[in-house]
This record gives C-alpha cells, structure tokens and sequence, in this order.
C-alpha cells in the first residue's frame, strides 16, 4: 500500500463487473494489493462464462507466488497439472521437421541452448547441422517422458513451467478465497450503465440490487464489452487482417485413470485451423479453433471428432463458440480498466489470455496513483498493454506465415495473405542471414514479448533451412549429445509426473 503526506494513493472503492477466470484474477491482486480498498464483484448467474482458457505460461507461477497460494492448496482443486511447453505437429511439410516442441526454458538449457543457435545457425547457411529444436532442451525431454519439472533432489532448483487446469474450477478457488478475505459478490444482472457528465462512470444498475456505484471500474464483461465499449464507446481494433481464425469448438474426453499424464499442450494442424489437446489430471481438454471462411461449424465439429476418434459417439457435449480477435485502443480509459475478453483476445494458440490478465492488472496496480494526471498515467499504460499484445500476436502470426503446407487453401492464404507488422517482417527478412538476425533480436530486444529462444525454435523447429540442408538432414541420427546430456538431467533430477500431482 502506497501513501504520500497521508492521501491513500488508490480508489476508495472497485466494483468488478463479470466473474470468470479474468474477474476473480482481478479481484485477488486487486484485494492483495489494495487491502483496504472496498471491493465488488457483480455476476450473473444467467450469464455463462467462456471456461475453455486450460493453459497457462510461466507467468501464472508468479500470480500464484505473490498472492502466497501454494501448489498443493489450488492444484488437486483445479485437476492441474503442469506444462513444459507446447507440442506442435503437422505445421509444417519440411523434412525431419513436420512436429517441433516449444518449451518453457530455464538456467538448465544455457550449455544445449547455445549448441543449439549455433546448429541452426550453420544450417540456414546450407550445412547439414540437425538444429531440429526437439533434442536441445530439458523441458522438451520432461514432457516427452511425462516427467514432473520439479526436482526432488534439489529442492531449490526453479525452472519455468506453465500448468494446464480447469478454468472453471480455478476461478471458483479464486472466488471463495476473494470472500473468505471480505469482498463483496453481488449475484445480479447488469441492465446499464450510468455516466457523469465528464464522461466517467457513476454507476452500473442492475436488476434487482439497483444502482451499484464506485469510485472506479473494472469490465470483465467478456467479449461484449459492456463498460469499456458499450458505454464509453472505445473503439476495438481487429486483427482479422492477420489472424483469420474466428471460431472453436470444444469437446472434453475421459481419460485412463493410470495412464502416464504428459506436461505439454498439444496443437495439431487440421485442414482450416488447429486442434488442442491438455492432459488434466482426470480428463483431457480438447478443441478446434478455426476460420469459419473455409469450414463451418458442423464440419468442424465433425474434424475434431475424427482426430480425436470418438466420431462414433452421441454421447459427447460440444460447445461451440464465436471468437472476436483483436484489441481496444485504449484499456483503461476514464474511470474504467478492461480486463480479459472485454480488452481483447488472440487465439489461444501460446495460451496467453492469463498472462495478459495478469499483465493488465499488475501494470495497472504500479501506474494508478491519486496525486498525478490520469491522463499522463493512461498514455504509457495503455501504450505498455497494447505493446505486449502486440508483440504477442506477432509470435501467434509467425505460426502462420511459415506453415509449409500444400493441402489446404486455409494455410495457403495462411502463409500468402496475412498482414505482418513490421517488426516481424524485420525479423523473418533477417532470418536467413545468422548475423542479420542476431542484430535484428538485439535492435528489438526492448519491444519483443517472446525472446532469443523461442523465435529460433519457431523458425527452425518450422523447417526454415535451404534446401540441400533439408535433405542431407533425413540421413542425421537425432540422439545427439546434447540430448543424451538432457536425458541425464531430466532422468536425475525430476520424478514422474502422475506420482508427484498423487502427492501434492
């Protein structure tokens, strides 16, 4: 809690329009950091929530850290488990290269990693290197032999790792928390919104508990927007110029109580779009999130079923659902912060959407202060937000533009029509050249969401070599040295995966 000559430096009093997963993050840093602020949250019971967001990146350990949540209070509550990173196959028609691994990286991979840029920077120069990204990681190992990234030997060995859990019940572990700790959780419909002449909010009305007022916003409304684009009318801009896909349909499936759970995501290419799967500890979550250009709804319902194998079945509920993909100008505007869908969304191909939630209200936290100009502290939030999106959606579009499949107009236009910014153009240009592209990470190094790493296991775990490289490669044994140093890591230091969740 920050003061200055005793003016408390915070709203006196928050209401939280909407619940949710992006609702009750709020609230919990809201109420953590701000422990005398006064705090609502309105929801509706006749209003459902999205509750298919089940992966997460790195960046939710810290969430749970600073708010002192332990792994064993919330994991068994929320079937978690953890997540090494996210497998991708069928992206890519590239000999030796048609599958790759995008793990979460860590002080265990400084030896490998750079052997690694070193390979990929020999084969994008024609020589035959092996610098497929899959044998140069230890999470990569961890989650193909379904191990825990969490050493029991050496109990103060911190690696990166995200979890896979089920939205829905997180965001009920958030909400009994939030009111064991005194917020206040209206059950009630929002019928509008009332402002105050300078253009702020006053008050949200709703249907039985009347008009509900704050001193300050926060629109969880979902892709509707109700605050921070119904009544303040803040432009939304999309990114249907780069990121066509505009629907999902999601399926759950049983799985084997006894079967080894591995810590990945796994996102398979289909024919007009990509197919997720996330192992949870008692199901698997599963989707399709594709354009409704080239497919529809049934005949997306139907391609996930037959990837999936279960076309047979009548019993299995389908959820389908509408995507509306970009960002809002401006996320904290007037007396209102959008939090989650109502700010924006990119498909959940990195699973990003927590991470921007948690991103959103922590910025905001560390901006808000009483005693200066609002204005002043929106321009660089809001310029702080939109880079992060933005630097978010460039990697999500990389995906695309590089797919090298022949079979499908989807990834076709995918790879000919979509608008690149001109950092990532920058970079892809530079990609060719080893040197180029190491001057092109460093020059963008202060803006780019996803670093060194990931955009060389991106580019090269795609397949992007010449040629000759490519098939030489069909010839190169893959158990090399630095997968075999690994292996050694992974099968000393982490324990099976299954085994360590029974124990949390």
């Amino acid at each position: 809690m920050f003061t200055l000559d005793g003016l408390d430096m915070y709203p006196k009093k928050i209401t939280i329009a909407g619940g949710g997963t992006a609702g009750w993050m709020a609230a919990s840093l809201l109420q953590h950091n701000w422990p005398n602020v006064h705090i609502t949250l309105v929801e509706s019971e006749n209003i459902g929530t999205i509750g298919v967001g089940e992966g997460s990146t790195p960046y939710l350990k810290e969430f749970f850290k600073n708010l002192s949540i332990a792994e064993h209070e919330w994991m068994p509550k929320c079937n978690a488990t953890y997540k090494s990173g996210i497998e991708f196959p069928n992206w890519s028609e590239k000999p030796g290269y048609e599958s790759y691994f995008h793990p979460f990286f860590s002080h265990l991979d400084i030896e490998t990693g750079e052997l690694f840029f070193e390979k990929a920077k020999a084969q994008k120069q024609g020589v035959c290197s092996n610098a497929h990204p899959d044998y140069y990681f230890v999470n990569t190992q961890i989650s193909q032999r379904c191990k825990a990234p969490k050493s029991e030997n050496q109990q103060n060995l911190d690696i990166d790792y995200g979890y896979h859990f089920d939205a829905g019940l997180l965001a009920n572990f958030l909400k009994e928390r939030c009111l064991r700790l005194g917020l206040v959780n209206i059950i009630d419909d929002i019928t509008g919104v009332e402002l105050k002449a300078n253009g702020d909010i006053s008050a949200l009305n709703t249907n039985k508990s009347g008009a509900i007022n704050a001193d300050f916003f926060i629109d969880c409304t979902g892709f509707k927007g109700l605050l921070i684009q119904q009544a303040l009318n803040v432009k939304f801009n999309s990114f249907k110029d780069s990121l066509f896909n505009d629907s999902a349909v999601a399926i759950q499936t049983p799985k084997d109580s006894q079967s080894p759970i591995k810590t990945s995501t796994c996102s398979t290419a289909l024919s007009s779009g990509w197919a997720w799967q996330i192992p949870l500890a008692n199901r698997y979550g599963n989707g399709y999130v594709y354009s409704s250009e080239f497919i529809n709804a049934d005949q997306a319902e139907q391609e996930l079923k037959e990837h999936l194998n279960i076309s047979h079945l009548d019993d299995i509920q389908v959820k389908h659902l509408k995507m509306k993909v970009g960002r809002v100008e401006k996320h904290w505007y007037k007396n209102c912060l959008a939090v989650g869908l109502s700010q924006g969304f990119i498909e959940p191909l990195e699973a990003t959407a927590l991470m921007l939630v948690q991103f959103t209200v922590e910025e905001f936290i560390k901006a808000y202060s009483n005693d200066q100009d609002h204005i002043a502290q929106q321009k660089s939030f809001n310029d702080n937000v939109n880079h992060m999106i933005e630097g978010v959606r460039d990697y999500i579009v990389t995906h695309y533009k590089v797919n090298s499949k022949s079979n499908s107009p989807y990834w076709k236009k995918c790879r000919e029509h979509a608008t690149i910014s001109n950092n990532l153009s920058a970079l892809l240009k530079a990609w060719g050249d080893p040197e180029l592209f190491e001057d092109e990470l460093e020059k963008q190094q202060d803006i780019l969401v996803y670093l060194r790493p990931s955009w060389y296991v991106i580019l090269a775990g795609m397949g992007l070599f010449p040629e000759q490289s490519l098939k030489q490669n069909d010839s190169v044994t893959h158990h090399s040295q630095a997968q075999k140093h690994c292996l050694n890591i992974v099968n000393k230091l982490f324990p099976d995966h299954r085994e360590y969740l029974s124990r949390l």
